[in-house]
């Protein structure tokens, strides 16, 4: 199943505001403050998905896993061999995310990894039973951020999933109403990666009502319209003060 970027987001659009209601209750005010998908509710409550923590890889380039059937996970283990149950419905995360000392460090990466495993789940559910019927003897592993040309089925699925927990984490309602919150509703301008003064607040304010990494944010409000890049040569912050 190859879905469209629009197609995505309308999937997106209708699960969170089954969601929102199964969770806030009727939003009968639209006058109200932005707020982000609570993702960890949305996996255990939502869809009913088991979520735990395990070890996955050793150099960390497995963040996260989630299975269709009862299967299990096979990972090398200082040159051995280990093998990791799975069940149907269970969503594996790598151990890392929960360590004491990385908990506030990896939270916007767990989150993310969370929502794609989640994602997974919703596409898979949309597929035709033959398609499910093979899915079923697999488990799909959230790998570490890499850009890869679309060639493969697996690839096509990995960036399905991607752009569906995006917009699930940052659905667009929000996003909205975070712009008009946060930046008065004007378009932020990245200059090569600088940003003006408040433009920066406002970036900074989006990151941690959504529970999301600059680059998660950055890239989900340059596909709503909401973010532009200009040439770092065009850049002037009247606000910045040099010593």
């Amino acid at each position: 199943m190859i879905l469209s970027h629009k197609e995505i987001e309308e999937i997106a659009a209708a699960v969170t505001k089954d969601f929102n209601e199964f969770f806030f209750g009727p939003d009968t005010d639209g006058r109200r403050l932005p707020r982000g998908t609570p993702i960890d509710q949305f996996a255990r409550e939502y869809l009913g998905l088991n979520v735990s923590f395990a070890y996955l890889s050793e150099d960390g380039s497995i963040c996260g896993l989630t299975a269709y059937t009862d299967t299990e996970y096979i990972m090398e283990d200082r040159g051995f061999q280990r093998k990791i149950p799975l069940h149907r419905n269970e969503v594996l995360m790598d151990r890392n995310f929960i360590e004491p000392s990385q908990i506030r460090k990896l939270c916007g990466k767990r989150r993310f990894t969370l929502a794609h495993e989640c994602a997974h789940q919703i596409l898979f559910q949309m597929e035709t039973d033959k398609i499910r019927e093979a899915c079923r003897r697999k488990y799909s592993a959230r790998t570490a951020y890499s850009l890869r040309e679309l060639k493969t089925r697996e690839d096509w699925n990995e960036w399905q999933a991607n752009v569906l927990g995006a917009a699930i984490l940052m659905p667009q309602r929000e996003i909205d109403l975070a712009v008009a919150y946060y930046a008065r509703g004007r378009k932020l301008v990245s200059y090569d990666g600088t940003y003006a003064y408040w433009d920066k607040v406002a970036l900074d304010m989006i990151c941690q009502q959504f529970g999301v990494s600059k680059t998660a944010a950055v890239i989900r409000l340059r596909q709503l319209g909401h973010l532009e890049t200009r040439p770092y040569s065009e850049y002037n912050d009247p606000l910045e003060v040099w010593a």
